[in-house]
């Protein structure tokens, strides 16, 4: 079993990123996935999770209304459309998943990450 992040990136404040988590070697469609980040010096942080259809989403205050989950389970692929960055959004972002197909919030799984970093 493998999960690649990619996607990450140097990007100026104000702007877009979109992240892309492939699966291999299990049914990722049984489990839902969540994003989450870690940035230097501070502790993990949940970012977004997505239920094993896609049918439901969730978000962290922190990304609310500016992040968008979503996930392709035909190319067993999990994508996070991320906008109006911030340089707070600087950080190592990791796709993971769950070990139910509802989001619990338990990272079962993850791949190496992919920097995003934010800075004029």
């Amino acid at each position: 079993a493998q999960i690649v992040e990619s996607g990450g990136g140097l990007v100026q404040p104000g702007g877009s990123l979109r992240l892309s988590c492939a699966a291999s070697g299990f049914e990722l469609d049984r489990y839902a996935v969540n994003w989450f980040r870690q940035a230097p010096g501070k502790e993990r942080e949940g970012v977004a999770c997505i239920n094993s259809n896609g049918e439901r989403t969730y978000y962290f205050d922190s990304v609310k209304g500016r992040f968008t989950i979503a996930r392709d389970n035909a190319k067993k692929m999990v994508y996070l459309q991320m906008n109006r960055l911030t340089p707070e959004d600087t950080a190592v972002y990791y796709c993971a998943t769950d070990p139910d197909s509802f989001c619990s919030y338990t990272y079962d799984a993850w791949g190496q990450g992919t920097q995003v970093t934010v800075s004029s």
